[in-house]
């Protein structure tokens, strides 16, 4: 399929530049595998001459290789250049179909004040491999809020605010898959970009992001094979990178109320702004492609495997941690209900599509259920 491999540029621009500057897409890469999971009549309707057509030009558009769209009479991200609604990632890598799955791609629009570059979703819900998944590649820009600003003061950024005003602009790819079979993980992966200018014209910038696995029953295995993956795809850029970003990873889905973690981590990272724009581009790029290398495998691992309704009641309960975490402790999840106007949809795409919460759940000692438990409360080196 035309996606596939190719590369495509999010377009930053200023009255002075029109520079490529971000490519996070390691979600077209499983576009092809996506397109067997849905009826034939769909996947018909995505690869029809008129559609690709489209996408051709979008992608010679955003390299540079047609004539550019025209420059926005302000500063900030013109996303006018990006592609058109990308299929979901990841789901039918597993090379099985997915009978009466509802793909659900869209686009969004937002209320005055926050401007937005074509926002792409697409969710699929109630598969036979996966219960609910969706990918959100979003470009947005215009005047950071007060509780958004606020929120990152409070992680030590100094921003010099001119008239009150903070012009920003992200940018970024987020995926969540949530599996039907306990025996399956869920597996979350975000990388962003973001930059804020101060009131004497300094640019601010910075990435984040990270993938993290959360699985509902506690597989060694996988889980060696999922660290392991992402360990490799960091020490191509320094040694010290996979065990600072494990452990932030373990310190960031700590669900205090619970005194757990979220699930068994993987990397995760933010703020980062050195040493350059592109060594940690570079970095960031390695990061989205071993994204499907370390999932995927763990799919087709379990995605036939049997379970019992007590599994699938506990794979509810955990989901219902899964909640907790993102309503009340994720950052991008608050920054997107911070933002005017944002899309909600799209903000809570990550939620499953079923959870469970029981009062005073507590799972038999030297159950697999208990097994889990022990090591999101007390998180394992996994690569040594």
């Amino acid at each position: 399929m035309p996606y596939t491999g190719e590369q495509f540029h999010l377009v930053h621009r200023t009255a002075q530049e029109n520079t490529p500057l971000l490519l996070l897409q390691p979600c077209l890469a499983l576009y092809k595998p996506f397109i067997h999971m849905i009826p034939q009549s769909q996947a018909a309707a995505l690869t029809k001459p008129g559609y690709l057509t489209l996408v051709r030009r979008n992608v010679l558009r955003a390299l540079g290789q047609q004539p550019p769209l025209p420059t926005p009479h302000r500063p900030g991200c013109d996303a006018r250049a990006f592609p058109p609604p990308l299929p979901l990632p990841a789901a039918a890598s597993t090379g099985g179909g997915q009978p009466g799955a509802t793909p659900a791609p869209g686009t969004g629009s937002r209320p005055r004040g926050t401007q937005l570059g074509q926002p792409l979703l697409c969710v699929l819900q109630d598969g036979e491999v996966f219960e609910k998944a969706g990918v959100n590649v979003s470009v947005v820009f215009g005047i950071l809020s007060e509780e958004a600003a606020r929120q990152m003061r409070s992680r030590g950024k100094s921003l010099k605010a001119k008239d009150g005003k903070l012009p920003f602009c992200a940018m970024g790819v987020s995926s969540v898959i949530h599996p039907k079979n306990p025996h399956v993980p869920t597996m979350h992966f975000n990388y962003r970009y973001f930059e804020i200018e101060e009131a004497d014209g300094t640019i601010q910038w910075w990435f984040g992001g990270g993938t993290d696995l959360t699985p509902t029953y506690l597989n060694e295995e996988d889980a060696v094979h999922f660290h392991k993956t992402l360990k490799e795809a960091c020490d191509k850029h320094d040694l010290k990178l996979y065990p600072k970003y494990k452990k932030w990873c373990d310190d960031y889905f700590y669900i205090k109320h619970r005194g757990e973690r979220r699930g068994i981590g993987g990397i995760f990272f933010d703020d980062v702004d050195s040493p350059s724009k592109e060594e940690v581009f570079q970095f960031v790029k390695s990061c989205a492609k071993a994204v499907v290398p370390c999932y995927i495998p763990i799919v087709k691992r379990h995605y036939h495997d049997s379970f019992t309704p007590e599994e699938k009641l506990w794979q509810q309960l955990r989901r219902g941690r899964y909640v907790e975490f993102n309503l009340l402790y994720d950052r991008g999840t608050k920054f997107g209900l911070l933002t005017p106007g944002s899309r909600i949809e799209s903000i809570l795409m990550s939620l499953p599509l079923t959870a469970r919460w029981e009062y005073m759940h507590t799972p038999p000692e030297s159950s697999k259920e208990a097994e889990i438990l022990e090591v999101l409360r007390n998180p394992k080196d996994w690569v040594h």
